[in-house]
């Protein structure tokens, strides 16, 4: 409840008081500047995403874990896991091959959906950690009344919500057999 009550303006810039100034383990702001690529780079570049994916990733699995929690325990209870129980099968082979499976369709509805608002989530994370992306692109169209700029990044998210939305109508169909697309 916590990680998806805390929005990630608040987030960011607690975990960079925490890690970056107190702990002193990752970097505050996000560097781009390497004109050398080797593997001293690699590493310095992996440390300074640890800390905006971090904030972007904790709303996203609080509220996934959350919703997989709630399916798994309904359907724990259903006929044909007491079914699967009674043939034999191991309680390992009931909850990960019966249970699961029935379980995610519910779950995928929300990854569907959380997956595009994660960019526009990365609109408040690139501005706390000065990440150049789409979202400081976004953020400087705005400043600088940049219109064609504005509506081709909205396009693309609403690109983007069609995609995985689509997306997410494919995957029901290879998870519950009895959904099918003629």
């Amino acid at each position: 409840m916590v990680g998806y009550s805390i929005p990630p303006f608040f987030t960011g810039p607690l975990v960079i008081v925490v890690f970056a100034v107190q702990l002193g383990w990752l970097p505050s702001t996000y560097d781009t500047l390497h004109e050398v690529i080797d593997w001293d780079t690699f590493v310095i570049q992996l440390k300074q995403m640890v800390l905006p994916v971090m904030v972007l990733a904790l709303q996203t699995t609080a509220q996934i874990s959350r919703y997989m929690r709630a399916s798994m325990l309904d359907n724990l209870n259903q006929d044909y896991v007491r079914t699967a129980r009674a043939k034999g099968l191991s309680e390992w082979v009931v909850v990960m091959m019966h249970v699961l499976r029935n379980s995610m369709i519910p779950v995928v509805t929300v990854i569907a959906l959380n997956l595009p608002s994660i960019f526009g989530g990365a609109i408040i994370t690139e501005q706390i950690f000065k990440v150049n992306g789409i979202g400081q692109q976004l953020i400087g169209a705005i400043y600088a009344n940049d219109l064609p700029t504005i509506q081709t990044l909205t396009f693309i998210f609403a690109v983007l919500i069609v995609f995985f939305n689509l997306l997410a109508d494919v995957i029901y169909g290879l998870l519950d057999p009895r959904i099918r697309y003629d």
